[in-house]
């Protein structure tokens, strides 16, 4: 049902865990796709190649704003114009926050908060040429409800939701939409290592009322969803995607 035909999307962290479900999507979707790496070169090869020529792979610091702004500037060079923008590369860690060194929070809030500023920034001046555009954040529970211990992570992701919320009203009157995507806990690499304890891994399941810890397609999924034709009156929305286990009004 949903068709992308004619479409092109920016996945941002495009090489593994929901980036990389996104960009297998999207391309079944038929959009064309230009994803971000930026350790994985390996595999975000092998992902371009086993898109067929749908998708193309850029090596990007999420902390250097010339090279976001190059990777956007390349995408409309490349193929024509950039109509989508999931943002999801981000990262998660430990801070508790007496041990917390400014050099952690300021490298957490860079990576997540300010490279999702610089990419909207970056494409929305293509999107507003042709006044259409989709912009989906992918933020979490965290951002909602906070999270001890990780409060750089939860400020970030905080940070992200009211950011989707203020440019959806900005950005209305070009038919741009701005929505975000707020899952839980995920089964994807970026939490392997707490995952590793298997009795922890198993009581976070038991705390989602659906009974199970989703995969990366099924955020996938709701992404895919809100970039569509479907979603076309749905704007400054946070979407969550936890199986009931956080239920934020």
């Amino acid at each position: 049902m949903i068709d992308l035909s004619n479409k092109v999307t920016i996945i941002t962290g495009g090489s593994r865990g929901i980036g990389a479900a996104c960009v297998r999507l999207f391309v079944k979707a038929n959009s064309k796709v230009a994803f971000t790496y930026k350790n994985s070169k390996h595999i975000a090869e092998d992902l371009e190649k086993e898109m067929n020529g749908m998708a193309k792979a850029f090596h990007v610091d999420m902390e250097n704003e010339n090279e976001i702004f190059d990777m956007v500037n390349q995408t409309e060079k490349i193929f024509g114009k950039v109509d989508i923008l999931v943002h999801n590369a981000g990262i998660w860690n430990d801070g508790t926050l007496e041990k917390m060194t400014l050099e952690h929070w300021n490298e957490l809030i860079r990576i997540n908060l300010t490279s999702t500023f610089l990419f909207c920034k970056a494409c929305t001046p293509i999107m507003k040429k042709n006044n259409f555009g989709r912009i989906i954040l992918i933020t979490s529970t965290a951002g909602q409800r906070g999270e001890a211990f990780h409060s750089h992570y939860a400020a970030s992701k905080g940070g992200m939701i009211s950011f989707t919320k203020s440019i959806a009203v900005e950005l209305a009157p070009f038919n741009i939409l701005v929505n975000s995507v707020a899952p839980g806990w995920v089964d994807t690499d970026l939490n392997n290592e707490v995952f590793a304890d298997k009795n922890y891994k198993e009581k976070i399941r038991q705390t989602i009322p659906l009974g199970k810890i989703p995969s990366a397609e099924e955020i996938a999924g709701p992404t895919l969803f809100l970039a569509s034709d479907l979603a076309s009156h749905i704007t400054g929305e946070i979407l969550n995607v936890n199986g009931g286990s956080v239920l934020c009004g």
